[in-house]
C-alpha cells in the first residue's frame, strides 16, 4: 500500500462519509430529537474520529482513534434496531445501515491491524 498523505483517501472515511450521510437522510424529518441528536452525533463521530486520528503523530495515537469510530459505528447498527422497532425506518433501509455499519466495523478493525503489524512503514 502506498503512502496515503490525506485522511480522504482512507476508504474507512469514505465508508464513513457515505454512512453518515444515509443517518442524516434517514432522519432529517424525525421529530424523537433525542433519538436524532444521538445517532447523528454516532455517525459524525465516526467521521471525525477517523480523520482526527489519521492527523496525529503516531499509529497508536490513530489506532485509539479509530477503536473510538470503531464503537461508534457499532453504536449507529445499534440505533437502527431501534429505529426499525419504533418505525422510523423502514425494515430494509435498518437492515441495509446495520449491514454497512458492520462492513465499517470490519474494515476500522482490519485497519487497526494493519497498524498495529507495522507493514505500512
Amino acid at each position: 500500500m502506498g503512502t496515503i498523505k490525506n485522511f480522504e483517501d482512507l476508504e474507512i472515511w469514505k465508508m464513513s462519509r457515505e454512512l453518515v450521510n444515509l443517518v442524516y437522510s434517514d432522519f432529517r424529518s424525525c421529530k424523537d430529537f433525542g433519538f436524532r441528536d444521538q445517532v447523528t452525533r454516532a455517525g459524525i463521530s465516526i467521521m471525525n474520529n477517523i480523520s482526527e486520528g489519521f492527523c496525529r503523530n503516531s499509529d497508536a495515537e490513530f489506532r485509539q482513534f479509530l477503536n473510538i469510530a470503531k464503537g461508534s459505528s457499532g453504536e449507529v447498527k445499534s440505533m437502527y434496531y431501534i429505529a426499525e422497532d419504533q418505525q422510523y425506518v423502514k425494515t430494509e433501509n435498518s437492515l441495509d445501515r446495520r449491514n454497512k455499519s458492520q462492513r465499517l466495523i470490519n474494515s476500522i478493525a482490519g485497519f487497526m491491524k494493519y497498524l498495529k503489524s507495522g507493514k505500512n512503514s
